[in-house]
């Protein structure tokens, strides 16, 4: 089941954010809700891309997905239930991909649990889009992170490969070549969240 944005229009880049984890290291939290700067991490990042410049986004819940719509405020986000959450990443951006609107040239996909991605790095990432790329990853100090963008003619070939925590993985190493580095260090942090000691440093600032 889904939930279609409040306002329609054309799409060029969308963003994807999987917020579906249930958070195993972090005592079982799901990694959606979890209160980050004032509001919660599904919050923060869809915040994030629009943002940076994504104006159609999608939101793929999983763990606690009915507490997510009951209590987050994601106002014109088209919300995907992945029931398979618990097989990994794979399955949620599949989900995420099928539930796109058609008229998307490329995908922003944007991970829920990496706080330190920024507006500028989402914004970098489409003005990479806009000169030519069709795959596109944020990177740091050289090294490929988050988030990846993806054009329209991968689509399928993602969600085909897309298994367990594998995520877009199986992708970007088959078009390694292809695959636009946007340095991305000077604005953004790409750690993610995963344990309690994580969610302390983040707390911290």
């Amino acid at each position: 089941m889904q939930t279609a944005p409040t306002s329609a229009g054309p799409a060029p880049v969308a963003a994807l954010v999987l917020a579906a984890g249930g958070g195993r290291r972090l005592g079982g939290r799901p990694k959606a809700l979890i209160r980050y700067g004032g509001r919660s991490l599904v919050e923060h990042a869809v915040a994030v891309v629009r943002a940076g410049g994504c104006a159609d986004v999608t939101v793929v819940l999983g763990a606690a997905g009915d507490r997510v719509r009951a209590t987050a405020h994601l106002p014109g986000c088209r919300l995907v239930a992945n029931p398979d959450w618990a097989g990994g990443m794979g399955s949620s951006l599949r989900a995420g991909l099928a539930a796109l609107p058609p008229r998307a040239t490329a995908v922003l996909v944007m991970l829920v649990d990496t706080p330190g991605v920024t507006p500028a790095a989402v914004a970098r990432l489409l003005a990479a889009h806009r000169a030519g790329a069709g795959l596109a990853a944020a990177a740091y100090g050289g090294r490929r992170g988050h988030p990846v963008l993806i054009g329209a003619r991968y689509f399928a070939e993602a969600a085909a490969g897309a298994s367990g925590d594998a995520g877009a993985r199986a992708l970007l190493a088959a078009h390694a070549p292809e695959v636009v580095l946007v340095e991305c260090a000077d604005v953004a942090v790409p750690d993610d969240l995963d344990t309690p000691a994580d969610l302390a440093r983040w707390s911290a600032g």
